[in-house]
């Protein structure tokens, strides 16, 4: 994107802290309904990764969702795209605390295909606003549609 592409207005510090405050809250939600003994005691679906996997990959996909997220707010300004960001968020906030801590995987398959969709929705929408943001949340629609499987697979086999 060229400099003189930038949104009219756009506060680059601004952005940069909404982004990140509002990737990092949604990150506490996995210190606030952990995975625990409860889950270590379910059976898991094949091409289940080790549990370290889990908190490397999220971190990885959180610092892409908040560099794609001020792209596209530094070109198109805080407007559909960044209204679709917060929305897939929320139900990515959710996730947690429906599957681990209230051990309803079944509602909880219901938000990640829900998540799935905005995380789809919201791809699309980057994708226009700005390449780059789009390829970054797409390898993020890549993890969501793996996790689909995987709470798919232990909502059946458990």
């Amino acid at each position: 994107m060229a400099a003189d592409d930038t949104y009219p207005n756009f506060n680059p510090a601004l952005a940069a802290a909404a982004c990140g405050i509002l990737v990092a809250l949604t990150s506490l939600t996995g210190a606030l309904a952990p995975p625990g003994d409860w889950y270590a005691a379910l059976n898991r679906p094949p091409g289940t990764p080790p549990d370290v996997a889990f908190p490397i990959a999220w971190t990885l996909l959180y610092i892409a969702m908040a560099v794609a997220a001020w792209r596209v707010w530094r070109a198109r300004g805080p407007g559909r795209e960044v209204a679709l960001f917060v929305l897939q968020l929320a139900l990515n906030a959710l996730w947690m605390p429906v599957a681990f801590g209230a051990h309803a995987l079944g509602w909880a398959l219901l938000v990640i295909v829900v998540l799935w969709l905005a995380v789809a929705a919201t791809t699309a929408a980057f994708w226009r606003a700005d390449r780059l943001a789009g390829l970054l949340f797409a390898i993020y629609l890549a993890w969501v549609s793996y996790a689909v499987y995987l709470n798919a697979g232990l909502f059946w086999l458990n």
